[in-house]
Formats: structure tokens, sequence, C-alpha cells
């Protein structure tokens, strides 16, 4: 997978994309449990002008989240970090994985993809159940 269109075509083969646009699409991936877990695929570009794909999943809202937490989280983690993006104009914690394309084979983006939403929807059920969480 060296583009944008191949990991399209790919994720499109095997999920029913929510959002199809140029360069994010987004799907559910489904989990044990009849459990749901929204993943996010985006291009993104280096100032160099190297492209990489970021694999990203929501876990829940920033508000209440502590940050040395979260950077101990993402310091103890060997796949994925967690990140703030908006998610309907509000703060909201997300895990990602950014990966360089030419790294990236059908085989290694299923198990990216299957690895981040696990571990985003235990994330997710801590956060919900516990405001202290992180």
């Amino acid at each position: 997978m060296h583009h944008f269109e191949a990991v399209r075509s790919h994720v499109g083969g095997l999920h029913g994309l929510r959002q199809n646009d140029p360069y994010l699409i987004s799907f559910d991936l489904s989990l044990p449990h009849g459990r749901h877990q929204g993943i996010y695929l985006a291009e993104l570009e280096a100032e160099s002008g190297h492209r990489y794909l970021r694999i990203s999943t929501p876990i829940g809202p920033l508000a209440g989240a502590d940050a040395q937490r979260c950077l101990r989280f993402n310091w103890e983690q060997r796949c994925g970090f967690l990140a703030v993006a908006d998610l309907d104009g509000a703060p909201y914690l997300h895990l990602c994985e950014n990966r360089p394309y030419e790294l990236l084979d059908e085989g290694e983006l299923q198990r990216v993809i299957l690895e981040l939403g696990s571990l985003g929807d235990q994330l997710e059920q801590l956060v919900a159940s516990t405001s202290d969480a992180f």
C-alpha cells in the first residue's frame, strides 16, 4: 500500500464506510460482545512531503483527563498514542498511530486497526466507568 486510494480500496472492501472523503475515511469496527469502535483513517503529509497514514479511534472527552497520566500512557505504549482532536466541536481524546505507507501492507494495516480498535474500546469503557481513568 503506497497511497491513500489503496487503503480506501482495501478497507472499503472489508467494512461499510461511514465517511468517505478525499483524505479521510471512517468505519465501525465490530468487536466481541456486540461492541463497535469507530475507526478513522486519514492521510498526513510532513513538511518534507513524505506521506503517512493516521489510524485513530475516539476514547472519550478531554474534560477530566489527567495530562500526566495521558503522557505516562503514551510513554508505556508500543503501539498507539493519545492525542486530542475535535469531535463535534468538543476536544476529545483519540488513540492514534501514524504509519509511513512504505511500511504498510494489508496484513499490517489490519493488525494495527484491530489492535487500536480493541485497545480503544477498553480505554473507552474505562473512561466511561470512572472520571479518574487518566
